[in-house]
């Protein structure tokens, strides 16, 4: 790799150790991503900030970095492990640590937006280079925005933050973002779960990085929300073209494939609690839930997974109140993935129209999962 001497300087240690580690994992990906140099990035967001998924061996390393690590472009984080506005349960120890956590990305000067969708709340002029850990902000970034990123892992992102750079490599290169895979749909998704099950078909069968999709129209962000976040459930792949021509490897999507995979992750017929927010509902996902409700109230617990930010803005304009009446229960800066607040203990199963979250209610939380797009829970829940 090809680096210039403020980089240079980086890697030796001139900056800090700090800096010097975060450009040496900078330089490793680069190197085995066949990258000629790093690039300059806009904006970084990271993931690794829940206890859930980083253990104490992550706060650990947190408390150390951020030491003298400070960001140096624009910087934005994934949710935590719970609302710490609402009386909860939760350990002592868990608490603690995630407050641990928060604090290491307040000190390097993170903003503290606790979103897995930081394209609905933030912008970003389009044809950017940028560096998201988030698999689903990654997906979508790329395939919606026209903005440039990897497939960040949680310390390559972290890496890119504190230093404005990232690798030149992969899906960053105008020439890597043309699919040499696809899928071919026999049948038109509608649904926000039929675009789930396909994107969680193609992220299984998919070993490329860019896929393309066949036989389908473009999705709007609602439907593109779900197919990023199945997609990049379930593989590699960091970003999706619709319909683009020239030759390439296909394989078919049909109804069956459809139902093998709801039927993987669908492992109840009924639940507990209704679940939203995987990823987190942004302002569109919330207007839409108020009009399917309208007039109507849930018959379970529903419980409501968004940004502080979006509530605020939906509380401004009555829409959280309305769906509060309706029977949903907001929780601000975390999400369904893997937080205790879902436990196999209070819950034995739970109704959601999301793959991802699904996928780690069942693997992580232990909890049973019904699948059913948006307006059938509500046809089958409300009154």
């Amino acid at each position: 790799m090809q680096l210039t001497r403020e980089e240079e300087k980086g890697l030796k240690g001139d900056y800090g150790s700090t800096m010097a580690m975060a450009y040496r994992i900078l330089v490793a990906i680069g190197e085995a991503t066949e990258a000629e140099r790093l690039t300059n990035i806009k904006w970084a967001h990271l993931s690794g900030v829940n206890y859930n998924t980083i253990g104490d061996a992550g706060v650990i390393f947190l408390e150390k970095f951020t030491k003298e690590a400070r960001v140096k472009v624009k910087t934005t984080i994934n949710p935590m492990g719970f609302d710490r506005t609402q009386p909860n349960r939760l350990s002592k120890n868990f608490l603690t640590k995630q407050m641990n956590i928060v604090n290491s990305y307040e000190r390097m000067g993170a903003v503290t937006s606790f979103t897995c969708i930081p394209y609905e709340l933030f912008s970003v002029p389009n044809g950017s280079t940028i560096s998201f850990a988030e698999s689903n902000a990654a997906i979508f970034s790329n395939s919606m925005l026209d903005l440039f990123t990897n497939k960040e892992s949680a310390l390559s992102a972290l890496a890119s933050s504190v230093t404005g750079k990232a690798p030149y490599s992969e899906l960053r290169k105008e020439g890597q973002r043309r699919a040499k895979f696809s899928i071919r749909s026999s049948f038109s998704p509608e649904t926000e779960l039929d675009w789930g099950l396909l994107g969680f078909f193609a992220g299984k069968v998919g070993t490329e990085s860019c896929i393309n999709f066949e036989g389908v129209f473009q999705p709007d962000l609602r439907r593109a929300k779900s197919l990023s976040a199945a997609l990049g459930t379930s593989g590699s792949c960091g970003m999706f073209t619709v319909n683009q021509g020239g030759e390439k490897e296909v394989v078919t999507y049909d109804p069956q494939d459809a139902k093998s995979v709801k039927d993987e992750l669908s492992t109840s017929e009924d639940g507990d609690v209704i679940i939203l927010g995987s990823p987190q509902l942004g302002m569109n996902d919330l207007s839409c839930l108020a009009s399917l409700v309208e007039g109507r109230k849930f018959k379970k617990r529903c419980m409501i997974f968004c940004a502080r930010t979006v509530h605020r803005n939906a509380s401004r304009i009555g829409i959280a109140d309305k769906l509060v009446k309706s029977g949903c229960r907001f929780i601000c800066d975390s999400c369904s993935c893997l937080t205790p607040l879902i436990s196999k203990k209070e819950t034995d199963s739970a109704i959601t129209n999301s793959i991802k979250a699904a996928y780690y209610l069942k693997h992580s939380n232990k909890v049973a999962v019904c699948l059913k797009d948006l307006k059938t829970i509500i046809k089958d829940h409300s009154q």
